[in-house]
This record gives structure tokens, C-alpha cells and sequence, in this order.
């Protein structure tokens, strides 16, 4: 054999061996995308988690109460909830009072710039978890929020607070879902140890 003979074998040998390695890389390629296809990740969003309560909620709270009155020893607290922006929190909120939880559960505590109560132990320690619902709404003189612990993606399905000042620190820290319309003298005046009579709710 010549060598012009030698180097077309040798040419079509190696045309040969590209065109196998190529349809080998594009057999791996169409695996790898099946095992994503099939093998879609299971980490979900920050805000789209969803943790355990112990009361089942709603996800429609369009034709849900948005007014929550606070029955307690010394006088009600009226506030309007804020179902667009903290949905399952009012939710679970809602179905809490509708079920009478919160009937004689105390404010455990109560200092110069807050009170808090809803908690089934009254230590401040009781209550599940949930999901932190963040949204732009500030706290100030008022506000109803939600306890949690230091993972900012959990709160409390329980525990819930009233600020008696402007609290702008918790911004964007703790659910927002609510504000006091009437009673501001009676969030003033509650102790360690008042009483929450009961909660009804109305639709405005």
C-alpha cells in the first residue's frame, strides 16, 4: 500500500471514530436531561414552605372575616387583619379563634413597647410552627404580628403580639397581619396574667 492510500485509510478511520464519539456524547446528553426531567429537585422556596400547624387552614380567605375583636377582662381590641398580605397567617389566625383556642389564654407578656399572648402553655413557649410570611407593611403603634424564634422562616401558629409603640426593628422580620382600629386604651392597660375572653370575627 502507498502512502496516499495509507493516510485516506488512516483519514477514514478517524472520520469513523469522530462520528462514534459524537453520537456517545449525544447519548450522555439525552440521559443527563432525562435524570433532570425525571429527578426534579425537591428544595422549595423560602416562600413558598410550608410547615405543620396545628390548626388546618384555609388558602381561601377572600370570603373570610377581615375584622377580629379581642374579648378581654378590661375591654375589647378591634383590629383589621391583612388577608392580601399575610394570607395563611390570618387563615390560621381565623380558624384558631373560630375554633375558641385562644378562649382564656392569657398575655404572658406584657412590657413598655408590646403585649404578647396566644400561647397554649402561657410561658411563652408553647404553639407549633409555621411559615414566616414577610411583607412591607411597618409595625407601629398597634400592629398585630406574629412570635417566632431566631430561624426568620418559622413563627409561632400561635403566639401573637400587639406593638403599644413604633416598632420599625421588626420590618421585614416577622409577619405583619393586622392592626388595632379601636381599643388602643385597653392593649395599654392589659397586665401579665389578663385574659383573652374569646375572639369573634366579622367580615367588613
Amino acid at each position: 500500500m502507498n502512502k496516499v492510500g495509507l493516510a485516506v485509510g488512516i483519514l477514514i478511520l478517524a472520520v469513523i471514530g469522530i462520528f462514534i464519539i459524537s453520537n456517545q456524547m449525544q447519548d450522555k446528553k439525552k440521559e443527563t436531561k432525562m435524570n433532570i426531567v425525571s429527578n426534579p429537585t425537591t428544595i422549595p422556596s423560602p416562600t413558598t414552605t410550608s410547615l405543620p400547624s396545628a390548626t388546618p387552614v384555609s388558602s381561601d380567605t377572600t370570603q373570610q372575616a377581615n375584622i377580629a375583636i379581642i374579648k378581654t377582662e378590661r375591654g375589647d381590641i378591634t383590629l383589621i387583619l391583612y388577608p392580601n398580605e399575610a394570607p395563611k397567617t390570618v387563615a390560621n389566625f381565623i380558624a384558631k379563634a373560630k375554633s375558641g383556642f385562644y378562649n382564656n389564654l392569657i398575655f404572658h407578656r406584657v412590657e413598655d413597647w408590646v403585649i404578647q399572648g396566644g400561647d397554649p402553655l402561657g410561658t411563652g413557649t408553647g404553639g407549633n410552627d409555621m411559615s414566616t410570611e414577610l411583607n412591607n407593611k411597618p409595625f407601629i403603634i398597634g400592629s398585630l404580628g406574629v412570635a417566632r424564634g431566631p430561624d426568620i422562616k418559622i413563627s409561632n401558629d400561635a403566639q401573637f403580639f400587639i406593638t403599644t409603640t413604633d416598632a420599625s426593628w421588626l420590618n421585614s422580620q416577622y409577619t405583619n397581619f393586622g392592626i388595632v382600629t379601636d381599643g388602643m386604651d385597653v392593649v395599654k392597660n392589659i397586665e401579665i396574667g389578663d385574659k383573652i375572653l374569646g375572639i369573634t370575627l366579622e367580615q367588613n
